[in-house]
């Protein structure tokens, strides 16, 4: 196989110009090694009501007895360092990183051998944002077998030069073996993410299979509608079709699956399955009283901080409180999840994939501070009011043209235009929009936050120009398969 491997470039400037790149500077990051963006949002929302002295105290004794600090990394013009103040009307960008480790009690969650008993990958990776005003979070994974290019970064052992063409999930394990530490990989994947999206990510969260499974116990399991039968010989996790209640390991398996029956084994589709938990989980997690019931409230704040790697401005249990108290009253339906637009790599299309060439559109909303189902109708009325925000809410003044939903040239009306129509609401049930060609009357079913098709079947939201999975309908499959209306 020839070499990928390309020399005498300069350092990639991956957001372009429009856009400079800040870099994450001196972060601390909490316990040594453990578990998904699911952990922060959970670790903020179980802390509602724990205001208590003594509670807070014994918190912050768990978080402040593993610390160290992650390498600082070339600091660009990046804002002072300080802790998130949760009421200052500021958006929070947070990177949560699910490293896959076969460590410890983690090898009963996932198949290990000699080969894999050292690695430290970065299995999932989240971009979360908390709006402003805390009336949505936006959730963008990127996929682990992305082929990217990545500046360079500082470790505990040196700095690691720029590289090229590298796998994404690369780049947490190269720091990791290259420093010897958590600081090191997490600092390094700060450090590319925000050059590959031109954000100023500087809060990080790091978590691990058994720390994800402790918490989902301690919350009490998680309710999951289940589209499709499932059938693991891997793991040997047997789903039947409808809710099922799952415990914390079959959660995790279910998450992290690959060769199970209705899957294709990429490791796209399996993200937009873990997109799919930690919005089961969030809703999990308000469902639940937590104010009454203070002892499953401790026992889950204590079980969030014990499971995660929390960085300098997220690891106090007063800040994770006050943030907490901003989010109690989020509406579940205001929780946006998508994973980055991704094409096949030209260079090896049955194993890798690319950043498609509308994955900026994507970030551009998230430097706006805009929710993910945003229209350009609102970017364009954001930029001239100057605003930060919008209402997540709004969604039905898109258009609709042929090339959105089969990738062709548009759909020709009788003068030979294209034939371009005001989308209708979204289904009050299913918060899907449903599109019928006019000459064949064949229905497609539009996720309005992604643009992207829905399967009926499966309700997988698929990009209508790659091809490739982007998301999981919940509301649709919670209506139609399970009968559960939000």
């Amino acid at each position: 196989m020839a070499s990928h491997r390309r020399v005498k470039r300069k350092t990639p400037n991956i957001a372009g110009t429009r856009v400079r790149p800040r870099h994450g500077t001196a972060y601390r990051v909490v316990h040594a090694v453990r578990t998904t963006m699911v952990c922060m949002v959970l670790a903020a929302l179980v802390f509602i009501g724990t205001a208590a002295a003594a509670t807070l105290i014994d918190i912050n004794h768990a978080i402040d007895k593993r610390s160290f600090s992650i390498m600082p990394q070339a600091s660009g013009d990046r804002q002072e360092e300080g802790l998130i103040d949760p009421n200052a009307g500021q958006t929070v960008n947070i990177l949560i990183m699910g490293q896959d480790t076969r460590e410890g009690d983690n090898a009963s969650l996932a198949s290990s051998d000699a080969s894999t008993a050292n690695i430290h990958n970065a299995d999932t990776t989240i971009v979360a944002q908390i709006a402003a005003d805390r009336s949505y979070i936006n959730l963008v994974s990127i996929p682990r077998d992305s082929m990217v290019d990545v500046p360079s970064c500082t470790t505990t052992g040196g700095t690691i030069p720029a590289q090229y063409y590298v796998q994404f999930n690369s780049i947490f394990a190269t720091a990791y073996a290259y420093g010897g530490d958590l600081a090191s990989a997490a600092g390094c994947t700060i450090n590319a993410v925000n050059a590959l999206t031109g954000l100023d990510i500087q809060e990080a969260v790091v978590v691990d299979f058994q720390g994800l499974s402790n918490m989902i116990d301690a919350l009490g399991g998680v309710d999951i509608c289940i589209p499709l039968d499932v059938q693991d010989t891997y793991t040997g996790l047997n789903l039947q079709r409808g809710m099922q209640h799952l415990d914390g390991v079959q959660a995790t398996q279910y998450a992290r699956m690959r060769h199970g029956t209705n899957t294709d084994g990429s490791d796209v589709m399996r993200t937009t399955r873990q997109q799919y938990l930690i919005k089961a989980l969030l809703n999990e997690a308000l469902s639940k009283n937590l104010f009454t019931d203070t002892a499953q409230l401790y026992q889950l704040a204590r079980s969030a901080i014990d499971s995660l790697n929390l960085s300098a401005g997220l690891a106090d249990a007063a800040t994770l409180a006050g943030l907490a108290m901003s989010l109690k009253d989020l509406d579940s339906s205001n929780l946006f999840a998508q994973t980055v637009p991704v094409t096949t790599d030209p260079q090896n299309p049955a194993a890798r994939v690319v950043w498609a060439s509308d994955a900026d559109e994507v970030w551009q909303k998230l430097r706006n501070g805009q929710p993910l189902n945003a229209t350009d109708a609102d970017a364009d009325e954001n930029a001239e009011n100057g605003a930060e925000t919008q209402d997540p809410t709004g969604t039905t003044d898109q258009t609709i043209s042929g090339d959105t939903l089969d990738g062709t040239d548009g759909s020709a009306s009788a003068d030979g235009t294209t034939a371009t129509e005001p989308l209708p609401d979204p289904d009050p049930n299913t918060g899907l929009i449903t599109v019928t060609d006019p000459v064949t009357l064949q229905e497609t079913l539009i996720d309005p936050v992604t643009g992207g098709t829905v399967d009926p079947q499966d309700g997988s939201i698929v990009d209508p120009v790659t091809g490739q999975y982007i998301g999981v309908a919940d509301r649709y499959l919670m209506f139609t398969v399970c009968g559960v209306t939000s």
